[in-house]
């Protein structure tokens, strides 16, 4: 029986109804591949080494294809863990969009996809187990009701880095941040411009807004989709003469260690976290799987928490920098 008939029959029967074709398999037996978007962020570099600290807690063997923020590269390694004959695919997805024909490919081969941080377009949920990803639309809510709280009353010009143009996560953080500062009419994005999710773009593209926004004076605040670009946007506010963390609010998402170094530093004010531990629960979901059949909810949420200088950044930098950031 073909992947897509195991889902289509646990959709009918029940999820009890998975373990009709379970194979008994244990952790130590399985081999998964990993299509890794790349490194573009601390963020990104540390959930490939949770990812896997995870694996071998279990004794899983793990392979990891570095695609290098390429989607035909992640499609060539999904094509080559096919022919490798893995026992399940996790795919970090640089955009949301044309993923049909090679999970397809993976579904016809009977092996499991597990999405991990981000989702592809709702049209291709059948071709996949579960996701594993946080809820990005609530971060991005969450970094714009700390700024509307922050603010008060007072007007306030945002610029928003925006993440890598077709992602389904960039897409999401600033509907989200729009939704959050919706109820303020005092509170506008003023400039928006995608930073790639890389320190370097970040720093270029708040460049760009400084020079245009009078040279950042009319800047009340930073909204970015990831702090690797609020990192560089640090770097370019200090350059240019701005006072990042007083005069120039900060706002970003992720949680890597360098955000809480700024934090702590008096140069950035909050954060929304995003766990780098995608891959324990994804990890447990293939293994009740393929042991028993069990079926997995089709999406696995995880927490998303919200730091600021009140949470002694200092120490919270000191427990992270060690996760490969």
């Amino acid at each position: 029986m073909s992947f897509k008939a195991l889902m289509l029959a646990t959709a009918m029967f029940g999820a009890t109804s998975g373990a009709l074709f379970a194979t008994g398999a244990r952790a130590g037996d399985l081999t998964i591949g990993f299509s890794q978007i790349g490194s573009e962020s601390g963020w990104r570099a540390a959930e490939t080494t949770v990812s896997k600290a995870e694996a071998k807690k279990r004794d899983i063997t793990f392979k990891i294809a570095d695609a290098q923020q390429k989607q035909e590269n992640q499609i060539k390694a999904i094509r080559s863990f096919i022919a490798q004959g893995v026992d399940a695919i996790f795919l970090a997805p640089v955009v949301s969009t044309g993923w049909d024909t090679v999970l397809k490919e993976a579904q016809e081969a009977k092996i499991p996809v597990v999405l991990l941080d981000r989702d592809i377009d709702p049209a291709g949920k059948s071709l996949y187990l579960t996701a594993v990803t946080s809820d990005s639309v609530h971060e991005g809510k969450v970094a714009g009701e700390w700024l509307v709280k922050t603010v008060g009353g007072k007007p306030c010009s945002v610029v928003e880095l925006q993440g890598t143009v077709g992602a389904s996560v960039a897409a999401n953080r600033k509907k989200g941040f729009e939704d959050g500062i919706a109820g303020a009419s005092n509170v506008k994005i003023v400039r928006s411009q995608t930073g790639d999710f890389t320190r370097a773009k970040g720093k270029e593209v708040m460049e760009s807004f400084i020079k245009a926004e009078g040279g950042g004076k009319n800047i009340c605040a930073v909204y970015a989709h990831n702090d690797d670009m609020m990192v560089g946007a640090i770097q370019a506010m200090k350059e240019a003469g701005l006072k990042p963390g007083t005069q120039v609010l900060t706002v970003s998402i992720d949680a890597v260690p360098d955000i809480f170094k700024a934090m702590a530093a008096g140069e950035a004010n909050a954060t929304v976290e995003l766990t780098p531990n995608m891959a324990g629960p994804a990890f447990d979901a293939i293994v009740a799987f393929k042991d028993k059949g069990t079926m997995p909810p089709k999406w696995i949420q995880t927490e998303s928490k919200l730091y600021t200088q009140a949470d002694n950044p200092k120490a919270i930098y000191d427990q992270k920098k060690d996760l490969g950031y």
